[in-house]
Formats: structure tokens, sequence, C-alpha cells
């Protein structure tokens, strides 16, 4: 068990209030003591770029710069190639490329890919220790994106393989119909993705991120690719554009800087 952040405080202080007053219409109860809690104040981390030298610097002290990092392309290629013998390499390149959140990637249902894109339609959670399918996080959440050529094959060899596993298991398959299973067919348990993840970062000695920060490597790199913030809304299916753009002011000077230096490249000098 570990405290929950500011940020998680308000969203549960919102649903106990609901709660109660719930219960006043009914009049189970008088007074809604949820409503005069007071929280810290919620600071919403900006997600910061692993350069070079807050590279250097947390290899010398340890210090993480921001609770939200990202890593260059560089380095999610590295992480990438670590692991792509693993069962769950086709999930990382998905959520590291296209930004899927966890329970998104492990609710996602198989589709026919020739089109170049996926539906997310639902998400699994845990409630009280057992996993569910759920609508996705909000009403935006659920809504098709675009595959690049080179993840949508990834995703046909990882479905081809998948039905090898089912055809050997036989009667004791779990049809699911969900992409990311287990080797019975079963689902797989978003914690296991998140422990798995850390692992394998250890295992490279790559600077420290979240799972969910490579859905923010996704923006990143889409920004880096020319893509503008209306794109990466819809990539990430924000409720806003606002949330978008406030989330990743912090990233767009690195991308900018990169763009510079793309610019007076090619520009061609004699002297």
């Amino acid at each position: 068990m570990k405290p929950v952040g500011p940020t998680a405080q308000r969203r549960i202080q919102a649903a106990l209030r609901a709660a109660l007053n719930h219960a006043m219409r009914r009049h189970t109860i008088t007074y809604n003591a949820a409503t005069h809690i007071e929280l810290p104040p919620a600071r919403s981390a900006k997600p910061l770029v692993w350069t070079d030298q807050r590279v250097a610097e947390w290899r010398r002290t340890g210090r993480i710069p921001s609770p939200v990092m990202v890593w260059t392309a560089e380095q999610t290629g590295a992480f990438l190639d670590h692991i792509i013998d693993d069962p769950l390499y086709a999930m990382y390149h998905l959520i590291a490329l296209r930004g899927l959140r966890r329970g998104e990637a492990c609710g996602l249902h198989r589709a026919d890919l020739d089109a170049l894109t996926l539906t997310v339609r639902h998400q699994v959670v845990v409630e009280a220790w057992k996993l569910n399918l759920t609508a996705p996080k909000t009403d935006g959440s659920e809504a098709t994106i675009a595959l690049d050529t080179i993840t949508a094959r990834l995703l046909r060899e990882h479905l081809e393989h998948q039905d090898d596993l089912r055809e050997r298991a036989g009667a004791a398959w779990i049809e699911t119909g969900l992409v990311f299973t287990r080797e019975d067919g079963s689902m797989i348990h978003p914690d296991y993705v998140t422990r798995r993840f850390k692992e394998a970062i250890a295992e490279t000695g790559l600077p420290p991120i979240r799972l969910h920060d490579l859905r923010h490597g996704a923006a990143t790199l889409a920004l880096a690719g020319g893509a503008d913030i209306k794109t990466i809304q819809a990539m990430l299916r924000h409720s806003t554009i606002v949330l978008t753009a406030n989330t990743y002011t912090s990233v767009l000077p690195q991308v900018a800087r990169d763009a510079a230096e793309a610019a007076a490249a090619l520009v061609p000098r004699r002297r």
C-alpha cells in the first residue's frame, strides 16, 4: 500500500461527496461531511524529457527531476530493442507509439487491421481484486486511432502467435477475444504489465519512467514528427485541446530545438 497524492485525494473526495449527497436525497443522513474536507492543493506535474544532462545528474545523485519523465526517441528505441522477445513486447510497442492507457491496452479486442486502425472500446480495471471489462475512462476515450504500418504488422504477428497458442491449448483455452492475454487466453492483470515494465527498465539501465509516461512519450514522438496539438489530442483522446496543450508545453521547447536544428541542417554552406 502507498499513500495517494493530492490529485487522487480530490477524486476520492468528489466520489465520496457524490455518494453522501445521494444519501442525503434519500434522507439517510442529514449532513455531507465530505463537503468541508480541506485537502492540499493539487499541482499537475509537467512532463520533462530525459536529456543527456538530466540523465547524467540522475546517475550522479539519483534525483528524478519530475514525477513525469519522458524518454527520447533513442531511449524508447533502446527499451523496445531490449524487450523485443518478451511476450508483452507488442503491447509496450503499441503504448509507446500510439499512447494507449494501460487498461485500454489490456482490454483491446481483436479486429481487422487492414484499415491500419484500431478502436478503443473497453478497458480492464481491477475492482475488489477482480478483473473487469468496463467502458474507457471518458466518453472521448472511446475512439478509433490510426496505426503506422510497422505497428500494424507487429500486431498481426502477435495475433498469429496467439492463434498458435489457442490451437495448442485446445479446450483449455479461455476465449476472451482480447489482443493481449496470458498463455491460456485469460485477461492480463494490469499490475503485472506495470511490474514487468519496471523490471525491464532496470535490466536496461535506462533512466526510470512510469508506464503511463510511455503515453506521454507517444505524444512527444508525434510532436517531433510534425503532428500538431489537435492531432495529438485526437490520438490521446483528451477531452479538450487545452488539456493536451497544457500537458505538453514543457516538452515543446525540446521539440522546437530539434526542429530548429533540422531546419539549419537543410541550408548548404561553403564557409
